[in-house]
């Protein structure tokens, strides 16, 4: 398996790549953006896009759907109620900073579900706050999970934003993901990578 980060649309968010390096598959993981870096990389490796996660609606994680989609045909998949931000350019942001940006025919998720995607297993993990119906994606197997801007390194995602929550964005890092293993990579939507170990020891919003 191998990891790709990309700086992707206009606020830098991390999108990543989740490759199966045997196979070629590859699941994304809030694509921002899709910039010519980005696609050059898939057609450089001959990588296979299988599926796209968003941990939630903001435009600034979806912004690279529509590019992603006019070059390969694939799901994409967010938590169930999340759809209402999907479709509102207010609530996802998008009608601030663009011209507006809404996505049709989503694949939703459910907190427990597992999705074998690229010869992977991803687990939803519900964790509203940020958003009313964000989640996070788990894979157990290799410790790692994508926590998208609910938990940050040394940080917390904001609540002041539509449907956010800080007492159900801390409720859920507290009760959803410091109980996962301490030596658990987090692969945030923004700033860098860190551990649920060292965000139990260091993260002022939680500690």
């Amino acid at each position: 398996m191998k990891i790709e980060i990309f700086s992707a649309g206009i606020l830098g968010t991390n999108c990543y790549f989740v490759i199966n390096e045997e196979t070629k598959e590859t699941v994304i993981v809030d694509p921002g953006g899709y910039n010519k870096k980005m696609k050059a990389y898939l057609e450089q490796e001959a990588l296979k896009p299988v599926a796209v996660l968003l941990t939630h609606g903001h435009f600034d994680h979806m912004m690279g759907v529509p590019g992603l989609r006019e070059d390969y045909e694939m799901p994409v998949y967010i938590y169930d109620s999340e759809e209402c931000i999907v479709d509102d350019p207010k609530k996802n942001l998008s009608a601030t900073y663009t011209n507006g940006l809404t996505l049709e025919h989503l694949e939703t998720v459910r907190d427990g579900q597992v999705l074998a995607l690229a010869g992977f297993r991803f687990r939803v993990i519900y964790t509203p706050g940020h958003t009313a119906d964000g989640c996070c994606y788990y894979m157990e197997q290799e410790n790692m999970l994508f926590s998208g801007d609910t938990l940050f390194q040394a940080s917390v995602g904001r609540s002041d934003l539509p449907t956010g929550s800080e007492s159900t964005l801390i409720r859920s890092i507290k009760e959803r993901l410091l109980v996962l293993p301490e030596e658990v990579k987090v692969f945030p939507g923004h700033m860098g990578a860190t551990t649920i170990g060292d965000e139990k020891k260091q993260n002022p919003y939680i500690v």
